[in-house]
């Protein structure tokens, strides 16, 4: 059995953990630059808003119905969830973070031991007591059922926070009663393909036989539909593993001066570098893109990308920012003004084991990659960016991103614990 831990409207839910009295009230966070809104909560939902709505076309309605409303704060929302994880890795020995506000928990034989509802809604409990985020819990045989089961969990209050669906009965009414498009696994493409074919809900998928679902979808698919019939397959560490890594910003003021732009790559190129040292990956290929405004007609258009392969996959933020560089160089063009830029490491690997090559010109990587895990050590006690490459700068600068109501970082940073009047 699996269960799948998920946090109400996590990143607005973190918000209010740090912002007394705004529980029941309309509460929104917004993305880079503070565009849209990528979060909020059933409250602002009932009111009109939704996910993806530019804020300034929708600033009446936050206006008049008095809507909180937050710059979006990664750091802080991954403070929260490594609490969270802490919190679950302390009751269940095997728990696999999917997503910021997602984590599995494999339950397997825990079931002969303990009430499993009642286990996990102890464990909800103990969550919201001790970080005051409310979570939702789906209990299943298989990930893709537990998934939808957190969603009856979420919607249905009857379940008091924890749904099981166990046995063959649970299973296909719960199948009869969700959202074909809402299943994990079901993309727009194979959801156009069943619906062609006059499949409308998740039960009707997997009342087809595996022959038909073997000649019409391709493994993905077959996954799933074993998974709605009750046969784990799906092997969340393969799904969690990126194909790709992309850090891009839209920029706060546009730029047009190479100095800006080089600043901007090598911090996207470094978070990269960082993301993949997280994930015990390394890299081959390095792309970078830029694009001026296209909403400013009355300015010269250009956007461009290019790519570089190294000679071996790395994770080291100096090669992959001096690769960046040189991309970068090779693209850009004066008297544009810049308003988005980013780059993208394809070809990952794992870092473990690899292969070295006779050409390769760096004859000291393992000293280096001592120095990269030493930085990151040092920037994840000190702060992010604590230690960065000289090329980015170390002013605030017109490419970073505006975040005019962002909360400080409470669980990270000493100099913004918060403050509390007596």
């Amino acid at each position: 059995m699996y269960a799948l831990v998920d946090c109400n409207s996590f990143f607005c839910s973190v918000e209010r953990v740090f912002h007394a009295g705004l529980r029941h009230k309309p509460l929104v966070v917004l993305s880079s630059n503070d565009g849209c809104i990528v979060a909020l909560t059933p409250e602002a939902k009932a009111i009109g808003l939704h996910r993806g709505d530019p804020i300034f076309q929708v600033e009446d309605i936050v206006k008049t119905h008095h809507v909180e409303v937050f710059s979006g704060n990664m750091y802080l929302y991954a403070a929260m969830s490594k609490r969270i994880t802490s919190i679950l890795r302390h009751s269940i020995h095997q728990v696999e973070n999917y997503s910021i506000d997602e984590s599995f928990c494999n339950l397997t034989g825990y079931g002969g031991h303990f009430d499993l509802v009642g286990m996990m809604r102890d464990i909800g409990r103990k969550i919201q007591l001790w970080t005051d985020i409310p979570v939702s819990i789906g209990i299943a045989p298989t990930k893709t059922l537990a998934k939808m089961g957190s969603k009856f969990a979420k919607q249905y209050r009857g379940y008091k926070g924890v749904c099981l669906i166990e046995s063959t009965a649970q299973r296909r009414k719960a199948l009869s009663m969700f959202d074909l498009s809402d299943v994990w696994g079901i993309g727009r493409h194979t959801l156009e393909c069943l619906n062609y074919h006059g499949i409308s809900t998740p039960l009707e998928f997997a009342d087809k036989g595996e022959a038909w679902v073997k000649s019409h979808l391709h493994k993905p698919g077959v996954q799933t539909w074993l998974e709605l019939n009750g046969i784990p397959v799906i092997d969340t560490s393969e799904v969690v593993r990126r194909k790709t890594i992309c850090t891009s910003r839209s920029f706060g003021d546009m730029v047009s001066d190479l100095a800006s732009l080089k600043a901007a790559v090598a911090s996207f190129s470094a978070s990269c570098a960082n993301k993949l040292r997280a994930d015990g990956s390394a890299g081959k290929t390095v792309s970078v893109f830029l694009y001026s405004n296209r909403f400013r007609e009355d300015l010269p258009q250009y956007n461009n990308t290019a790519s570089v392969s190294l000679l071996l996959p790395t994770s080291d933020t100096m090669e992959l920012t001096q690769a960046a560089l040189r991309v970068l160089s090779a693209i850009y063009r004066p008297n544009i003004l810049y308003k988005k830029a980013g780059v993208i490491i394809s070809d990952i690997v794992s870092a473990t084991p690899m292969q070295t090559d006779l050409f390769d010109t760096i004859h000291n990587r393992q000293e280096r990659n001592s120095l990269m895990n030493t930085t990151d050590r040092l920037n994840h006690r000190y702060g992010l960016k604590t230690i960065r490459l000289a090329v980015e700068g170390t002013e605030r600068q017109a490419w970073m991103v505006k975040s005019d109501h962002r909360s400080p970082n409470y669980l990270t940073d000493i100099t913004q614990l918060l403050t509390i009047r007596i």
